[in-house]
């Protein structure tokens, strides 16, 4: 039986310090304006959360096992090129893409004007749908406090057929009894 899986990802990036400014990227978008986040990339919260919902659904690690801060490579990558990087390794593996949905959790930037930009980016990169969503935590927390960003992604992939492979009608079995 090929039974679609879910993973699931999280990524959290403070905004950069005062004195050591960066642009805000965000959902593969520049937010003009608006204090960046810090990080070994470009701190892209919503686009690091979707590739490791990715990684997780498929089993092949994490945003660090192929992205980590020991790859000097990485320094300022595009959080639209580390999806993208990422649904490739995922397909190597033999999965297929269905969905990843996204929440992003922060005071700032306001989402929703730029929302369907936002999908149609990552959703390039991705090759698959990309929705997100965002909301505030209400003055709670890290992200209330204005600190910085939370993303939560999920992400739904299923194993491609492999040639020769046999539906559980041919071989009598239907169930996972040995």
């Amino acid at each position: 039986m090929n039974l679609p899986r879910t993973g699931i990802g999280i990524d959290i990036h403070a905004f950069a310090a005062a004195e050591a400014p960066a642009p805000l990227w965000l959902a593969g978008l520049l937010w003009e304006g608006e204090r960046g986040l810090s990080g070994h990339s470009d701190g892209d919260a919503v686009a690091h959360a979707a590739a490791d919902a990715l990684f997780s659904a498929a089993g092949v690690g994490d945003l660090g096992t192929h992205f980590g801060t020991d790859r000097p490579e990485y320094a300022g990558a595009s959080g639209v090129r580390l999806l993208g990087e990422a649904a490739r390794i995922v397909r190597d593996a033999g999965f297929e893409i269905g969905n990843i949905a996204v929440q992003f959790i922060g005071n700032r930037p306001k989402f929703s004007p730029r929302r369907a930009e936002a999908e149609a980016v990552l959703s390039e990169a991705a090759g698959a749908p990309v929705s997100v969503s965002a909301t505030t935590s209400d003055g709670l927390g890290f992200p209330g406090r204005d600190e910085g960003i939370t993303a939560m992604a999920t992400a739904l992939v299923v194993r491609r057929e492999r040639p020769g492979a046999t539906s559980p009608e041919l071989t009598g079995r239907d169930t996972l009894e040995p």
